[in-house]
C-alpha cells in the first residue's frame, strides 16, 4: 500500500501539470491575437476607386485576391465584351445595307453590284445579311447604351433625321435601321399606351365649339414609309405631270390619264357654268371651235375640265388626300397655267389655277336652284338615315329617309370633310363653329338659320347615274388655314362607322411621306406651294386634324367599316 507521503506527492504533481498546461494555452491564445492585430494593422489599404483590373491581379502578399472577387470581375468583362461585339456587328451590317441602298439600279429593279450575275451567290449573301442584322433581345447593359447612345442622345432622334447635313445618306440609313431594330418595341409600347389610356395625354374638353385639341404624339414612321421620287433628269422638263414608269400605287392608270389630259391638252372650246360666274368649263381636243354644242359634245366623251379660281388650289391637295386615304371619291385635279387665246384674259394671266375633270355621269336635279344635288336632303333627314343605317336595296325608289346610298359612304364623306374642314357640304350654315364675319354664311345670313334645324339642307351631295350607291365628292377646296381651336366637329355628328383604310393610314405615320410622293407628281402645284417646306406645313395641319379624328373614333367607339 502507498504511504500518505506518496499520495500527497502524486496529488501535487498533477496540480502542477494542470497549471502549466493552462498557462501554455493562455499564452498561445494571447500570442495569436497579438499576431492577428499586428497583421491587420500593417496590411496596406486599397480604396474602392482603385479597384481596377490591374490592382486586382495577384502579386506579392495579395494572393488572397485570387478568389471570388477576381472571378466576378472577369465575368462582367466577358459579358461586356460579348455585348459590345454584337453592337459592332450590328453597325457593320447597317453600314453594308446603307451602301447597297444607294447603289444604282439596273433593269428589273435589282441593285447593280459586281456579283449580281447569273449563278452568283448574291441571293444567299442577302439572306445571310438579314440573319446577321436580326434584332437581339432587348437588354439594358452597357453595350446597349454604347451601340445606340449616339442615336438616342442625338436631338435628331425623330422623323427629321434626314434633314441634318451632318449625316451622309449612308449614315441616315444606318441610324434608321438601328432605330427600327432597337426602338420598334418602344414605339409599339408607346402607341399601345396612347391607345389604351388617351386621357392622360389628351385634353378632356368636350367636342365641338373649338375646345377639343391635343398635342400630337411623336411616332416614328417605319422604313416602308420611305419617300421615293422620280429622277427629273430623265423626264421632259416641259411635262407638268411627273409620272415615271409606274405611278404611286394609290393613283390608278385612269387617274394618270385624266391628270395628263387636264395638264397638257389643248383647249378647243369654252362654256359658262350657270350661277357660277367665276368658273369656266373648257373642252379639250384638236379641233378648235367656239360653239357651246361642240364643248358639250367633248364633255360627253370625258374631254372637259372645270377651271376654278386660283384660291381654290386646295382642291388639288384634296384629290391626292382622297387617293392616299383610299377613299377614291373625288375627281382628278391638277394645277395649270393657261395660255389659250380663246379664254378670257383673267384666265390666262396671273397665278396658276386648279382645273378639275368634268364627270359627265354625275346625276343633277332638274331644279336650276338646286342642281348641285342628286337628290334633296335636309339635315334632319340626314341624321335619321344615319340612325337607320340605310343600305342598298333592290327597290329603285327607297323609302324615306333612305336615298339609296350605302351607309358606309357617309363615314367616308365625314372623314374627308373633317380633315379638309369642308363646311359647304354638310354644314353650309356654319353651325358647328364660330364663323368669321366675312364668311359667306354670315354675309348671306345663313348662320341665323342654325336656330331652326328644319330649315337646314345639305348641298353637293352627288352620285353617278352609273352607280347611285356611291357618293362623288366635288367642291373640295376646304380651309387649310382654319384655326385648330375652332374646328367643325358637327361634320362628324351622327357618324357611327368610318373607313378602315383611311384610319389605318392616319395611324401608320405614313401620311406625310405618301402625300409628298403623290403631290410631287404635279409639278406646277409643287412649285406654287413652296415645294417641300411649304407642302409639309399643309400636311402637318392635316395630320394634327387626323390625330383629333382618331381620338374622336376611340372615344365614341366608332366602327371601322370595310372599303367597297
Amino acid at each position: 500500500m502507498r504511504t500518505a507521503e506518496e499520495s500527497c506527492g502524486a496529488t501535487a504533481s498533477r496540480l502542477w501539470l494542470k497549471m502549466r498546461c493552462r498557462r501554455k494555452s493562455t499564452v498561445t491564445v494571447i500570442f495569436l491575437l497579438t499576431l492577428a492585430l499586428i497583421t491587420i494593422g500593417n496590411f496596406p489599404s486599397l480604396p474602392p476607386e482603385q479597384y481596377t483590373v490591374s490592382n486586382l491581379e495577384p502579386h506579392g502578399d495579395q494572393l488572397w485576391l485570387r478568389g471570388s472577387v477576381k472571378k466576378r470581375v472577369q465575368n462582367r468583362l466577358q459579358k461586356f465584351n460579348h455585348r459590345h461585339f454584337k453592337a459592332v456587328k450590328l453597325e457593320e451590317a447597317a453600314r453594308r445595307i446603307s451602301d447597297e441602298n444607294f447603289q444604282p439600279k439596273i433593269k428589273g429593279g435589282q441593285r447593280k453590284t459586281p456579283k449580281d450575275t447569273p449563278g452568283s451567290n448574291a441571293e444567299k449573301s442577302s439572306r445571310d445579311l438579314k440573319k446577321q442584322v436580326k434584332p437581339p433581345k432587348p437588354h439594358k447593359g452597357p453595350a446597349h447604351q454604347l451601340s445606340l447612345s449616339k442615336v438616342r442622345d442625338d436631338p435628331l432622334h425623330s422623323q427629321n433625321v434626314a434633314k441634318d447635313q451632318r449625316f451622309t445618306s449612308g449614315e441616315v440609313t444606318k441610324i434608321r435601321l438601328l432605330r427600327s431594330l432597337a426602338g420598334d418595341q418602344d414605339v409599339s409600347r408607346d402607341r399601345a399606351k396612347w391607345d389604351s389610356n388617351p386621357s392622360k395625354n389628351e385634353s378632356d374638353a368636350p367636342y365641338g365649339g373649338g375646345m377639343y385639341h391635343l398635342e400630337k404624339p411623336k411616332l416614328r414612321p417605319s422604313l416602308r414609309c420611305k419617300e421615293t421620287r422620280e429622277d427629273l433628269s430623265k423626264m421632259d422638263p416641259r411635262e407638268s405631270i411627273r409620272i415615271g414608269k409606274e405611278p404611286p400605287p394609290w393613283l390608278s392608270l385612269d387617274d394618270v390619264k385624266k391628270m395628263k389630259l387636264l395638264a397638257a391638252a389643248d383647249v378647243v372650246g369654252k362654256a359658262r357654268v350657270p350661277a357660277h360666274g367665276q368658273l369656266l368649263k373648257v373642252g379639250f381636243g384638236k379641233d378648235l371651235s367656239k360653239s357651246p354644242e361642240h364643248v358639250h359634245s367633248n364633255c360627253a366623251r370625258g374631254l372637259c375640265g372645270l377651271i376654278k379660281r386660283p384660291e381654290d388650289w386646295f382642291e388639288v391637295f384634296a384629290f391626292h388626300l382622297d387617293r392616299v386615304l383610299g377613299l377614291n371619291r373625288s375627281l382628278p385635279s391638277v394645277m395649270r397655267n393657261f395660255h389659250s387665246e380663246i379664254l378670257p384674259y383673267k384666265f390666262t394671266r396671273g397665278p396658276a389655277r386648279p382645273v378639275v375633270w368634268w364627270d359627265p355621269t354625275i346625276q343633277h336635279l332638274t331644279d336650276v336652284n338646286n342642281d348641285q344635288n342628286s337628290f334633296p336632303l335636309t339635315w334632319l333627314q340626314y341624321q335619321e338615315l344615319l340612325k337607320r343605317r340605310c343600305n342598298v336595296t333592290d327597290d329603285p325608289q327607297p323609302s324615306l329617309p333612305c336615298v339609296g346610298v350605302r351607309h358606309s359612304e357617309w363615314g367616308k364623306l365625314a372623314v374627308f370633310d373633317f380633315l379638309l374642314q369642308v363646311n359647304d357640304r354638310l354644314d353650309r350654315y356654319c353651325c358647328g363653329f364660330k364663323p368669321d364675319p366675312s364668311e359667306p354664311c354670315v354675309e348671306e345670313k345663313l348662320h341665323e338659320k342654325c336656330r331652326n334645324p328644319k330649315e337646314l339642307v345639305l348641298v353637293h351631295i352627288l352620285v353617278r347615274t352609273s352607280d347611285p350607291t356611291r357618293l362623288v365628292f366635288i367642291d373640295n377646296a376646304g380651309r387649310p388655314q382654319h384655326p385648330e381651336d375652332n374646328l367643325n366637329f358637327r361634320i362628324l355628328e351622327g357618324i357611327d362607322e368610318v373607313p378602315q383604310t383611311a384610319v389605318s393610314v392616319l395611324r401608320s405615320g405614313c401620311l406625310e411621306s405618301r402625300l409628298l410622293q403623290s403631290l410631287y407628281t404635279d409639278k406646277i402645284f409643287w412649285e406654287s406651294q413652296g415645294q417641300t417646306p411649304g407642302i409639309k406645313r399643309l400636311i402637318n395641319t392635316v395630320e394634327r386634324r387626323g390625330t383629333l379624328l382618331l381620338k374622336y373614333v376611340r372615344d365614341y367607339k366608332l366602327k371601322l367599316g370595310p372599303d367597297r
